[in-house]
């Protein structure tokens, strides 16, 4: 996803499902966890190379797998912690919550951190990476909420009652390179049906370009 937001381009989670070849000019790159449908270091060094001045920010176990493909980019890279809010120009990014969510009791949980983009005059937006638990007083007032529509590590009542905790104003699906058109359809539907009482208004940015809100 890339959310141009108060004079600033941020970049999120372009991983193995992501096209960025069109991405030539970003501020920063914010990476949630280290799986690599989130975080493919050779996109993220190309896109890096057509943006001189942008700086990487991502959870810590994440930074240090990119600097092990990506040793070049240390001096551009630094490490989220959760809770600990910062700064690009006028835009702020809050990482919430602590940890992916269990896939299998068999594979190891790395961490994750979900974003809160907040600036004034603007919707505040969260991309939760890959975990639905995560807490912060921020989240009682987000506008724009990006739901992975589909994972091993979740099933669609698990998205439709996340949807309905944050409460959003609006949803834009994301985590759905697993689907076939007619089960993301089905998905997406189900969540703008049943993600709020009387449902909830659905912002599907697939193949749409850039799109204004």
């Amino acid at each position: 996803m890339l959310v141009d937001v108060s004079g600033q381009r941020l970049l999120i989670d372009p991983g193995a499902f992501s096209d960025v070849s069109g991405v030539n000019a970003v501020d920063a790159v914010l990476v949630t966890h280290l799986h690599p449908d989130h975080l493919d270091p050779e996109a993220i060094s190309g896109v890096l190379q057509a943006s001189p001045d942008a700086q990487v920010w991502a959870e810590a176990q994440t930074a240090d797998e990119l600097l092990e493909a990506q040793p070049g980019l240390r001096e551009r890279t630094h490490r989220l912690e959760s809770g600990a809010a910062f700064e690009l120009g006028p835009v702020t990014v809050t990482p919430v919550g602590r940890r992916h969510a269990l896939i299998l009791e068999d594979l190891p949980r790395p961490d994750n951190l979900g974003l809160v983009v907040t600036a004034d005059e603007e919707p505040t937006l969260f991309h939760p990476g890959d975990a639905l638990d995560a807490e912060h007083e921020l989240l009682a007032d987000v506008d724009i909420l990006c739901v992975p529509v589909s994972a091993p590590w979740g099933d669609v009542d698990d998205v439709v009652q996340f949807t309905r905790r944050i409460g959003p104003k609006r949803v834009v699906p994301v985590h759905d390179g697993l689907l076939n058109e007619t089960g993301r359809s089905m998905y997406v539907g189900h969540i703008g049906n049943f993600g709020l009482d009387g449902g909830v208004e659905v912002l599907d940015l697939r193949d749409a370009g850039a799109v204004e809100v």
